[in-house]
């Protein structure tokens, strides 16, 4: 055959198939997991702070004493077991019964990235916008182009989405015709920058998409991973009505069973299952009853107060590594909880060009292009702190200050070339500007 491309099945691919790219993330993984690289780029929680022999020991009786249940086909909602306990697991958070949170209308996937796929399947058509935090999660981005669909970025600060630019944004795309179908949002601990949405502006972000019409599509995987306090309660936990809920055990308990779920309008259900059965047939009946069992028969409380622990240490090690070594121009957000810290580079630094030097200096980080839908974001790159223990952690800012101090000089010879705001930011103070990139 012949042709200009190494692909040879280019022009059979589905018009849906032309926009997708390669996660940032995920292309940074075979050089990050190397041993010699102090890897800031992942989310990865640590499980080496679960009880993993009495885990073992729980998934071992799963498949001899229960195999012939656990190992078999299961239905498309997932099992009511299942769904009763994260029910539980959502009440801690103030979503209960009282504000309409039911077993009826919850809906296992395969993670939290099923999830979202399958609100994208119901609900978007090519053509189709969607509102989201500038910066957002990447994965959400890849869902949503994968759909046809248009990102359009929300500025967010300290306090998180910005409310007066929600309804600037509403009412620009509606004077152009255009269609806005959801606000896909991660007010907690967000992905990337660690920022929370603030008590107030809850209620603003539901009365601004309640006047418009939008659905809301909370994204919430780290809500119980707070350092400082209770979070402020979830969108879904104050508006029954047009609010969609997702979350995942990926964050809290085992990523690799690939547990997550959907609390949505009860209208809603039946097409999520219906879309689920197409897609998956069912989630893993295996893995269901893994969280079920641990859910049920271990201190799964105490193991958050665990990860939070064991979080805080890291991100103030992260911090404060930041603080003593960072270069002058750089700040960065603190959150007060998740796993992520969103570092906003001087002047004239470009997060992806920077990124090859940055592994051969064996640091590895996400450049901030991948968490904007316009390609956006080259002042900035997220550090993941979950992962690598506290002096690890150090080890890798003083790589990647390095990496930062030979780009400066470098830019001091060679001149600017490119052109981003920063200021020195201190661990428990400062926070980049309106649009923290």
């Amino acid at each position: 055959m012949t042709g200009t491309t190494l692909d040879d099945y280019t022009d059979r691919y589905a018009r849906r198939v032309r926009g997708m790219t390669a996660s940032e993330i995920r292309a940074l993984f075979a050089v990050a997991s190397r041993p010699e690289v102090v890897s800031l780029a992942g989310g990865a929680p640590y499980i080496a702070a679960l009880p993993l022999d009495a885990v073992g020991e729980m998934l071992g009786r799963l498949g001899s004493e229960h195999g012939v249940t656990t190992l078999q086909y299961g239905i498309g909602q997932g099992t009511l077991e299942l769904r009763e306990r994260i029910c539980e697991v959502m009440s801690l958070s103030g979503i209960d019964a009282a504000c309409g949170a039911s077993p009826e209308d919850v809906v296992v996937t395969v993670g939290g990235q099923q999830a979202l796929d399958l609100v994208a399947r119901l609900f978007l058509d090519p053509g189709d916008v969607v509102l989201a935090e500038g910066p957002t999660y990447v994965g959400a981005l890849g869902v949503f182009q994968a759909a046809q669909a248009q990102v359009v970025h929300v500025p967010m600060d300290e306090d998180g989405l910005v409310p007066e630019a929600l309804e600037a944004a509403i009412a620009d795309l509606a004077r152009a015709g255009r269609r806005v179908k959801f606000l896909y949002t991660i007010p907690t601990y967000q992905n990337p920058t660690g920022v929370t949405l603030s008590e107030e502006r809850r209620e603003r972000v539901l009365d601004i998409c309640e006047r418009a019409g939008l659905l809301v599509v909370e994204d919430d995987p780290y809500g119980q991973l707070g350092f400082e306090g209770e979070a402020p309660a979830p969108l879904r936990a104050r508006r029954r009505d047009g609010v969609f809920y997702l979350s995942t055990f990926s964050k809290t308990f085992a990523p690799g069973l690939r547990v997550g779920w959907i609390l949505a309008p009860h209208a809603v259900r039946d097409k999520l299952v219906i879309a689920s059965e197409a897609q998956i047939l069912c989630p893993s009946g295996y893995a269901q009853a893994a969280v079920s069992t641990y859910l049920g028969t271990m201190p799964w409380r105490q193991q958050l107060k665990v990860y939070r622990e064991v979080y805080r240490e890291r991100r103030d090690a992260l911090l404060d590594a930041m603080t003593d070594l960072m270069p002058e121009g750089t700040s960065w957000t603190t959150p007060a909880g998740g796993l992520f810290v969103w570092a906003t580079l001087p002047e004239g630094l470009d997060s992806k060009a920077m990124m090859p030097r940055a592994v051969a200096a064996r640091v590895a980080y996400v450049p901030g292009t991948g968490f904007y839908a316009d390609g956006t974001g080259t002042g900035a790159m997220r550090l993941n702190f979950s992962f690598p223990p506290p002096e690890r952690i150090r080890e890798g800012v003083r790589r990647l200050a390095g990496v930062m101090e030979q780009e400066i000089a470098m830019r001091r010879v060679f001149g600017a070339v490119g052109g981003v705001a920063g200021r020195r930011g201190r661990a428990g103070s400062d926070v980049p500007g309106p649009d923290l990139a």
